[in-house]
């Protein structure tokens, strides 16, 4: 990504001052009269997104007037990187709410994804760190959050198997962190048969593989996090339609987003003992793929009877979870973008999560509210659990309609093969399907600033 945050002694910037409609009614008289001119201009008054820029006899941008509105400063100011020009800007004066936290908006505001652009346009303009905001950490988050929305944006031909495992190999090395990937055939003796079953219909170059990266002190809490990557989902025999398919290359949208959380607790030298789990399929179609009806195996030992190949995602992860209940952890964590029932209940901008432990849901409500990172807590009914039932294997893939909660069932499903202890089921979506300021149609890095919160807390340096 570009580098879009300045060392906060860089000099010279354009000022930028903010205001909630509160401070503009309080303040607006203190102006000078050129900047007064160019409020009245546009009608500015505070409210969220407001903008007025204040120029010189030149034509040049002097001062930035930005509203904020009346709610939370971080959210608001995420819009205003893509409405200015090119430039170096700083904030004047004190900054309504934390510096960290503007810096870290205003970053994900400039981002963009034009590698397959000719035409590039302007470089995206940038912003002096507010002193006293803590300059690495903006810039771990930042890229993290900007490595997970590049993955989700790339098109599957060109993010497959191979190129997560690359990405997964150059974290990993960035960090001192080990790794391990089995591949294709080798899955089957290494114990992982349902991703086997699910990636086996791939062409060869595109075979699924299940990486495994660990990193920190072998004495430290176990935090395995674990990251749902099907590079495209064609729906297998159970074949999507057309507009079904248009955006599967976000498919592997967990898988990313375990990777930039793992990034992020490796850059931030969280003290924990990391492990990330990512198997990668692509659930293609061909002579080889699996059948609706058969009965895989899993490394939990239970078997699963398949009744739509379409709901494979939770088949590469019970293998995924089996391997992280064997590490023992302190906590588990994994993302999926499991199910569109999640998007029927809480739309796009809200991620579900499950978990039956009452204080680590309230350490995640917690951090969602902390980072500004929309999170709800949806029940794991137990009195669905029978529609995952099978008349021929110990439980199937599909549940039977009656129970209807299409992203409860799942995360029941997951349930059967998690870690005894503490763990959290994300069904997220990755993707803004319309823009916002600051958001455009495209790639979202959702919950794992969130996630974060609650990890430092949790684990916290002693």
């Amino acid at each position: 990504m570009s580098e879009v945050n300045l060392p906060s002694d860089h000099e010279p910037s354009i000022p930028i001052r903010l205001f909630s409609q509160a401070d503009w009614r309080l303040n607006a008289q203190e102006l000078s009269p050129p900047a007064r001119a160019a409020a009245t201009q546009v009608k500015f008054a505070g409210k969220s997104g407001d903008l007025a820029v204040v120029r010189g006899d030149d034509g040049e941008a002097q001062e930035v007037l930005f509203g904020l509105g009346e709610g939370p400063a971080a959210p608001a100011f995420r819009g205003l990187a893509a409405k200015l020009p090119p430039g170096d800007y700083r904030l004047d004066g004190e900054a309504r709410g934390d510096g960290a936290d503007l810096a870290l908006a205003w970053a994900q505001g400039a981002y963009r994804f034009d590698r397959y652009k000719r035409d590039r346009g302007d470089p995206p303009p940038r912003l002096v760190t507010p002193s006293g905001a803590d300059a690495n950490r903006v810039r771990v988050l930042a890229h993290a959050c900007a490595l997970a929305r590049d993955m989700v944006n790339t098109p599957a031909n060109d993010m497959g198997p191979l190129q997560i495992e690359t990405i997964a190999r150059e974290i990993a090395h960035q960090h001192g962190a080990q790794i391990e990937v089995v591949t294709g055939d080798a899955l089957l003796e290494a114990g992982y048969p349902a991703v086997h079953a699910v990636g086996r219909a791939a062409v060869a170059h595109r075979a699924p593989r299940m990486i495994e990266i660990t990193w920190g002190e072998a004495g430290a809490p176990v935090v395995a996090v674990v990251g749902k990557g099907v590079v495209f989902d064609t729906g297998g025999l159970d074949l999507k339609p057309s507009a079904g398919m248009r955006l599967m290359k976000k498919d592997m949208g967990g898988a990313a987003h375990a990777l930039a959380l793992g990034r992020m607790i490796m850059g931030l030298r969280l003290p924990v003992r990391l492990v990330v789990l990512v198997p990668v399929v692509e659930n293609a179609v061909s002579g080889d793929a699996m059948r609706p009806g058969d009965v895989l195996a899993s490394r939990r030992g239970l078997s699963i009877e398949v009744g739509n190949t379409d709901a494979e995602g939770r088949l590469i992860l019970a293998d995924a979870l089996a391997r992280a209940a064997e590490l023992t952890p302190s906590l588990t964590i994994d993302m999926a973008t499991l199910t569109g029932a999640a998007r029927v209940a809480l739309g796009p901008h809200v991620i579900p999560f499950y978990t039956d432990d009452d204080d680590l849901a309230g350490e995640i409500a917690e951090g969602s509210l902390a980072a500004n990172d929309p999170l709800w807590r949806m029940p794991l009914w137990d009195g669905y659990a029978a529609s995952l039932d099978s008349d021929v294997a110990d439980l199937k893939n599909d549940p039977d309609g009656w129970a209807q909660a299409g992203s409860v069932t799942a995360a029941l499903f997951l349930k059967r093969f998690a870690p005894v202890g503490p763990w959290v089921h994300l069904d997220i979506f990755a993707w803004n399907p319309r823009s916002r300021p600051g958001a455009p149609v495209g790639a979202e890095a959702q919950s794992i600033l969130a996630l974060l919160h609650m990890l430092e807390r949790r684990f916290a340096k002693a």
